[in-house]
């Protein structure tokens, strides 16, 4: 498990940088000029997200993905903001399904290069065929770790990615009741951890790592 945090941090990296980079496409500079447009993990880690709850998961356990720094966004430097609003947001999981997709290219790439490396028991004779083999666990774990950050955003409840996804598909005469209801998606978020119903997020992201590796 020593290889999650590694890759946990450079998929909340794309997925925040993502979100930086379209927003200041539709006209909002705002994450551009707080440095939100990298890859180094630094200006997107939250204390609770990136750093105390992976950690707590990790030594534990517990599945927990964890989150970065909200990525800010001026309403008033957009030209359609519910419109823009929902692709600002959608591009993060979108980034980790690309991520996602690269690595499973990847490891198919590796499979047809180096078929032995996927063996059930490889022999791993030399340092060069150990590395490979570590090679190949970070491809597969880049995918799961990638899937799941895309599923967990992707949930209906504020502040994720998804309830903003949803209320720009809205009807205009349905957003005033969704804004009513987001007020709760912390609460919901965290009945549905405590009741350990976050866990049935993993199920669709192993059936679909399964079938994008070799």
């Amino acid at each position: 498990m020593f290889l999650f945090y590694p890759l946990f941090l450079f998929s909340l990296s794309v997925h925040e940088t993502a979100h930086a980079w379209m927003s200041n496409r539709f006209g909002d500079s705002t994450a551009k000029d707080l440095g939100r447009v990298t890859l180094n993990p630094l200006p997107h880690m939250d204390v609770i997200g990136t750093a105390f709850l992976p950690i707590f998961g990790i030594l534990t356990g517990f599945p927990i993905i964890g989150w970065g720094k909200p990525v800010p966004v001026n309403g008033n430097r957009l030209k359609n903001p519910r419109k823009d609003h929902l692709w600002i947001a959608a591009v993060g999981p979108l980034s980790n399904i690309v991520v996602a997709s690269v690595c499973a290219a990847l490891s198919w790439a590796l499979l047809a290069l180096i078929p032995q490396v996927f063996s059930t028991f490889p022999e791993s004779g030399t340092t060069s065929f150990s590395v490979l083999i570590g090679i190949k666990s970070i491809l597969e774990m880049g995918v799961i770790i990638n899937l799941l950050f895309a599923a967990f955003n992707m949930l209906p409840f504020f502040p994720l990615d998804g309830s903003a996804v949803l209320r720009g598909l809205l009807p205009e005469r349905m957003v005033h009741g969704f804004d009513q209801f987001s007020r709760y998606g912390m609460v919901i978020l965290l009945v549905l951890f405590i009741a350990g119903l976050l866990r049935y997020v993993l199920i669709p992201v192993f059936v679909v790592a399964k079938w994008m590796l070799p």
